[in-house]
């Protein structure tokens, strides 16, 4: 579901009283932080699911992966690095990777999180 707060400005996406998930404001698409449903997963599987949400958010926002600006993960070890990296690279379009930083032996806000990514994209 979509909330508009001002119809030429800002909209909201899937948003409650703590956050929206994402929000365009002009061109810009701002994802949430985005952790895996299945938290039983290795860390390929919760890249896997955490990339589809992106991947899902950015076009309910009318953008795609081919248009991130910058991007936030956070690893709750950094031995998942590689493992992280092996999804990501295979994710990402090549010739429009976006910048990145990696964090990694953060406490995450599930026990079961292993990996938490934040994007932000340009929308046409």
């Amino acid at each position: 579901m979509t909330e508009t707060t001002d119809a030429t400005e800002i909209i909201r996406i899937d948003q409650n009283v703590r956050r929206s998930r994402a929000v365009v404001a002009g061109n810009l698409v701002f994802l949430a932080g985005q952790v895996a449903d299945d938290t039983s997963q290795d860390i390929a599987g919760q890249a896997a699911q955490v990339l589809a949400k992106i991947d899902d958010l950015l076009a309910q926002a009318g953008s795609e992966r081919s248009k991130l600006l910058t991007a936030q993960i956070w690893l709750t070890t950094m031995d998942d690095f590689q493992g992280f990296n092996a999804v990501w690279d295979a994710w990402v379009v090549p010739g429009r990777t976006p910048t990145r930083c990696c964090c990694g032996n953060v406490t995450l806000a599930g026990p079961g999180y292993r990996v938490e990514v934040v994007v932000t994209a340009w929308k046409d």
